[in-house]
This record gives C-alpha cells, structure tokens and sequence, in this order.
C-alpha cells in the first residue's frame, strides 16, 4: 500500500507547478518598477512620480529634487543606493531557490523557502523606512524653507502629509508580483500541512 503525500512530506503536483511558476514570475520584476512614490499638491495637480525599481530610479525625480533642495533634503540620485547593485542578484536568487524547493516538492523545504522570502520582505521595507527616515530628518542648514521640528519623512506604505503636498507610497507592479507570490505560497503552506489528507503519491 502506497504512503500518502501527507505522511512523506511531500508537496502536490499542482503546489509544486504554482511554486515554480511563482518563482520564474519574480523574474518578471527586472523590467517593471517595484515601488513608487507619487506626490500631489496644488501647484502640481497633475501629481509628481518617483519609481524605484531593481537597479535604477525613475519619473520626474529631478523636478522632485528642485523642491526638496527648498527645504533642505538631499538630491536623490542612484549612486546614494547600493541596494541597486545588490537586488538584482537577491531575486536571482529567490527565484532559482523556489524552483529547487519546487524540485525537492518537501513541505518542509517550501516552508523555509517561504521564511527566507518574508525575511527578505520584512528586511527591505526596513530598509527603505530607514533611508526614508534619514533623508526626511537630514535637513541642510542652508534650506531656504525652514519649518522648526518639521520633518519630511515619505511614508513607508500610505499617505502621508508633508507640508502642502500628499505623498503616497505604495508598491509598483513588481512589488505587487512580490506579494501575489507570498500570498500564494501561504495558499501552498495552509494547503499541504492543514487540508491534505490519504493523497497517493502522482
């Protein structure tokens, strides 16, 4: 009599395909931006853009750059990332190890799959909160527009107000594919450790 799926610690076949197909899709994130920011005031109703993708920036940064040197913020600009040249290996990875989980089809190979990517989540949205921290608290002295004890932090994810302008910060396409992926790997997990049950091996 053939064990079951359940008492090997085996995943299905059709968790093992949404794994691989999940984690070729972050391959997708190279040519879409993962995260933005767009701002919105009343000389500027159109609103204003900055997209952050893997390995560059993108939107009207520089406009945005000539209102934040009124107030004392620094001049964004790629070089002040290191994080560019390292995310694109990151997802490199993330995607070949969640084919090799798929591959090994063990439960307990997906979970710590699943645990490495929430780590990598939970560290790049810290990430970002502290470079949004530091370029909203390290005013230069010589700002043209001062405002005592107003700090200009762009919100993590939301709105927020600074000064006149309406920020929001929310995730791009790819950073959207990011959170597909986890939602469904949460699906594969609630699925193969809770629901399974006397499956045959296919």
């Amino acid at each position: 009599m053939k064990k079951s799926n359940t008492q090997t610690g085996r995943i299905s076949t059709a968790s093992q395909w949404i794994l691989i197909i999940g984690a070729l899709s972050l391959l997708i994130t190279y040519f879409v931006p993962i995260w933005r920011i767009d701002l919105w005031a009343p000389q500027y109703p159109e609103g204003l853009t900055m997209k952050i993708w893997l390995s560059k920036l993108s939107g009207q940064v520089e406009i945005i750059n000539g209102l934040n040197h009124y107030i004392g913020m620094a001049h964004i600009k790629e070089e002040m990332f290191p994080e560019f040249k390292i995310l694109p290996y990151c997802v490199a990875f993330l995607a070949l190890a969640g084919v090799v989980a798929a591959l090994l089809r063990k439960k307990t190979a997906v979970l710590a799959y699943f645990i490495v990517l929430v780590a990598g989540a939970v560290y790049a949205l810290y990430d970002f909160w502290k470079w949004g921290y530091e370029y909203g608290h390290n005013l230069s002295d010589d700002a043209p527009i001062k405002v005592p004890g107003m700090a200009y932090q762009p919100p993590l994810l939301g709105y927020k107000e600074l000064l006149n302008f309406g920020a929001y910060s929310i995730p791009d396409i790819g950073g959207w594919i990011f959170a597909a992926f986890g939602v469904a790997l949460i699906f594969i997990l609630c699925y193969e450790f809770k629901f399974r049950k006397h499956e045959k091996i296919s």
